[in-house]
């Protein structure tokens, strides 16, 4: 049933669910308007980013309040991320079975179509369900997405990936500090309260690990059938909104050009001063440019 909790009111406890669905056990946040009419709002679903310790809530919940003041919104904990579980075994390359289980996700809860919103590796997951399920997917608003840049002109491998797999590596809040500071501009954003947050959610047993396994299946030559996805990129023919940070550390913002121009229905909207976290560094402009975009005819 719906949550009905008013948007000054969100917490994690009060707009926390979980289902099990198609073998997925899924944990999720649900926020809608208030009103008699909430059930008959459109559906936006959130899709975070990837790392040790990421999660739905820590991704988005700065941004809830405000999109659930116009949308059904729901947050999702992809498997192995936050108190979803990691599947027994990987069959697919990540973002494949996390399109997936969107689709269970959505089944279950009786959703026939939905707009995404995905960072980074979230970007990723919902240009591959739009791809695998054209006609359930709404408009895409995807956040320095994973899987689709094209880095032209910068190293291979970003300062931000190197940053994110020297943790991995060897955990440490340090390591943790310098990761999380190459998604921002403006490292005065990365407090100790935050950093202390992350570092625990990272801590949690198999944390890491499972993060590990999430990345590993990206080498795993099993899962190399399918053209990678910016091969793919102009079967999706949906309304997109590209956004990135001009200051992306990451997924430099050069690698927008790419989908940018073989996209058919894309637009891009680049944030000054502003890293891989968008959602956060520029809030308020953030929630604006995509609300509308999504509240468009």
């Amino acid at each position: 049933m719906a949550s009905t909790t008013p948007p000054h009111a969100l917490t994690y406890e009060s707009t926390s669910r979980t289902l099990t669905a198609g073998g997925y056990a899924l944990h999720y946040h649900e926020a809608v308007p208030p009103g008699p009419d909430a059930g008959k709002r459109p559906v936006l679903v959130l899709l975070h980013g990837s790392g040790p310790g990421v999660s739905g809530w820590s991704n988005f919940a700065g941004n809830l309040p405000v999109f659930a003041t116009r949308y059904r919104t729901y947050v999702l904990d992809m498997p192995a991320f936050g108190r979803s579980a990691q599947p027994d075994r990987w069959t697919d390359l990540y973002p494949r079975v996390a399109a997936d289980a969107l689709r269970c996700f959505l089944d279950a809860l009786g959703i026939e179509k939905a707009h995404l919103l995905g960072n980074s590796m979230g970007g990723n997951v919902a240009a591959e369900f739009a791809l695998a399920h054209p006609g359930r997917a709404g408009r895409l608003v995807l956040m320095g997405p994973g899987g689709l840049a094209v880095n032209t002109f910068g190293p291979e491998v970003s300062e931000g990936s190197k940053r994110l797999f020297a943790f991995l590596a060897a955990p440490s809040r340090e390591a943790m500090r310098a990761w999380v500071e190459t998604m921002v501009f403006d490292p005065a954003l990365i407090t100790d309260a935050l950093l202390d947050a992350r570092m625990a959610a990272a801590s949690e047993p198999g944390a890491v690990e499972r993060a590990a396994s999430v990345f590993a299946t990206f080498g795993d030559p099993r899962f190399a059938t399918v053209p990678p996805l910016w091969a793919r990129a102009e079967g999706l023919t949906h309304r997109t909104l590209l956004t990135w940070g001009r200051d992306d550390r990451m997924l430099p913002y050069e690698g927008a050009l790419f989908p940018f121009r073989r996209l058919p229905d894309a637009e891009l909207h680049v944030f000054a001063r502003c890293g891989h976290w968008a959602q956060v560094e520029r809030k308020e402009e953030f929630e604006r440019v995509v609300l509308e975009f999504l509240g468009r005819p």
